[in-house]
């Protein structure tokens, strides 16, 4: 007797959404693969809802997909089937991956066009001014519009194959060491090592830009190393502050030939152009008042790149994208641990940096045992009852401060660092007035922006050695921190319903403990409040991954919240 066939886990409708059932038996599977083409719009606990974009099929393209790919996929795990109009749009969509592209012929840069689009192209503005049509019918860049086209066109419908090629950039050679700096044996991971390779497609026209997608704690830098010494030229690393612009110097100096003599960094501080340059997104954005130029984008032309890395690319600044678009000749390297960004310009890091070459799913990593094992855990407290009237009576800004101050995190908060005694706990919050009450109550040290640099590196320091068990951060220490010992995360406040956020935050206790145990992440949410909803948001992108959040009830906490 043979088994029964699985349950399928998806229903894809006729407005391009897919439902992804979560309790059927292939669920797990039909998520990973739906994440490689559509995007998750709304995750409530028992079914999630993607999208197929035109972003997410053209990543999906690039990525080596086809419409028979992607079609027959959903047809294997469809419940329904794919409607006609879905084949469509998919098809639709993959097919202008193919019908432009950029060529250099001679010392210029051609559109090459299919001829059935080209007048429709030449009849929009904002492409057309970017042209010059010569009298053999050839389309011709405006000098320094690289960028500028494929922003253009991406935003009309149609992504363009940049194979105009690079400059090689001046020459670095180097090599990794074999060994860490205790004499252990040190390999690049093997999906660290494929990445790169992606990146670099054999050092063609076809490499060379693009974003890696990879969790947090998963050696992002290691993989930008690997492209640079792929390269061997000298490169350009932009990040989020000063604490991360040491780390990839310590990075740099103790897994590489690399020596001080040949790692610089630009920042606030100390402004050195040396083959491997590491600086800031915040000194490149700064200028003296809003009608100054940006100062320090000179950087980008202090020495011959052949490499830019933009770490972190989910934050890059809008000024940045100005200065990127006129980049096209350098490779560019962008990283994250997620596509997403706040402020809907995932079309300039598709257009600007490249698409996506290389993605792997957080739970793949988990299981591989590279991460650490994560739990998330919401817990729900009511709003203090001092503050429901006044909740009631403002308007939405302030409720959402009133919410995620409420008070009633505090003692949540007390109940859950003594359940935890022994284990090594970050408190992470937005607001400073909420996190300076929650220093005082506890009696451990504060990190905020404020924080001259010397004194965090103290505290990172203690934090790691035990001296100091409960560290409290603002969002400073969303991004590059390294503290692989942390395995307990209390989020108190968040930055409205950023997604990117809250990935980033789990990231904090997601390097592998030498324990083996797992890490957890609690977050503090004030019930039936803007708090919750901007929680749910929030949750999205981790939902995408796999996780789930437990909801516990706050009036049962201690009962719930110790090690599973």
């Amino acid at each position: 007797m043979t088994s029964a066939k699985p349950r399928p886990s998806l229903i894809v409708q006729r407005d391009r959404s897919v439902l992804l059932d979560l309790h059927t038996e292939q669920a797990e599977d039909a998520r990973v693969g739906l994440g490689r083409f559509a995007e998750l719009v709304k995750s409530p606990e028992h079914l999630h809802t993607y999208k197929l974009t035109s972003l997410s099929l053209w990543n999906a393209s690039f990525g080596g997909m086809d419409t028979d790919d992607i079609v027959s996929w959903l047809e294997e795990h469809s419940a329904t089937g794919v409607p006609k109009e879905v084949r469509a749009y998919i098809a639709e969509m993959l097919s202008r991956t193919g019908r432009l592209s950029l060529v250099r012929v001679g010392g210029r840069i051609e559109l090459r066009v299919d001829p059935e689009l080209r007048e429709e192209l030449l009849g929009i503005e904002t492409v057309a001014s970017l042209l010059e049509e010569q009298a053999d019918g050839r389309l011709v860049l405006k000098e320094g519009c690289r960028g500028l086209i494929k922003k253009a066109l991406v935003r009309v419908g149609y992504p363009v194959d940049d194979v105009a090629g690079y400059e090689e950039g001046d020459t670095l050679t180097f090599r990794i060491h074999d060994e860490d700096a205790t004499g252990t044996a040190f390999k690049v991971r093997d999906y660290q090592d494929s990445a790169a390779r992606q990146f670099y497609a054999g050092g063609t026209e076809r490499g060379g830009a693009g974003v890696i997608v990879l969790p947090c704690g998963a050696g992002k830098t290691l993989v930008a190393i690997r492209a640079m010494e792929l390269y061997q030229t000298q490169t350009l690393v932009l990040t989020t502050n000063r604490t991360a612009v040491a780390q990839w110097k310590r990075e740099l100096i103790s897994r590489t030939s690399l020596t001080e003599d040949e790692v610089g960094e630009y920042t606030g501080d100390l402004k050195e152009i040396k083959p491997v340059t590491v600086s800031t997104y915040q000194i490149l954005t700064w200028r003296r008042s809003h009608e100054d130029d940006f100062v320090h984008f000179e950087i980008f032309s202090r020495a011959n790149w052949g490499l830019v890395v933009y770490d972190e690319v989910h934050l890059l600044p809008a000024p940045v994208f100005r200065v990127t678009a006129e980049l096209q000749a350098r490779r560019r390297l962008g990283l994250t641990a997620t596509l997403v960004r706040e402020d809907g310009k995932e079309d300039e890091v598709f257009s600007l940096i490249g698409p996506c070459r290389y993605e792997l799913p957080w739970r793949d990593l988990e299981r591989r045992g590279y991460i650490a094992e994560a739990r998330c855990v919401e817990v729900r407290l009511p709003l203090d009852p001092t503050l429901e009237e006044r909740y009631q009576e403002t308007d939405n800004r302030r409720r959402i401060r009133i919410a995620a101050e409420n008070p009633v995190k505090l003692e949540a908060l007390q109940k859950l660092i003594a359940r935890h005694a022994g284990d090594r706990i970050l408190v992470i919050g937005q607001y400073m007035r909420q996190l300076h009450r929650i220093a005082r109550l506890l009696g451990s040290p504060i990190i905020t922006g404020k924080t001259p640099n010397p004194d965090r590196e103290v505290l990172y320091r203690e934090f790691r050695e035990g001296r100091v068990p409960v560290l409290i951060v603002s969002k400073v220490a969303n991004f590059a921190i390294d503290l692989p010992d942390a395995n307990v995360a209390i989020q108190v406040s968040g930055t409205f319903g950023s997604r990117q956020e809250e990935a980033q935050r789990l990231g904090r206790v997601l390097r592998p403990k030498t324990d083996g145990s797992r890490a957890l992440f609690y977050t503090l949410v004030t019930e039936g409040t803007r708090d919750q909803e901007f929680s749910a948001h929030r949750q999205l992108f981790l939902a995408e991954q796999g996780y789930s959040y437990e909801i516990r009830n706050g009036a049962t906490m201690l009962a719930v919240a110790g090690r599973a």
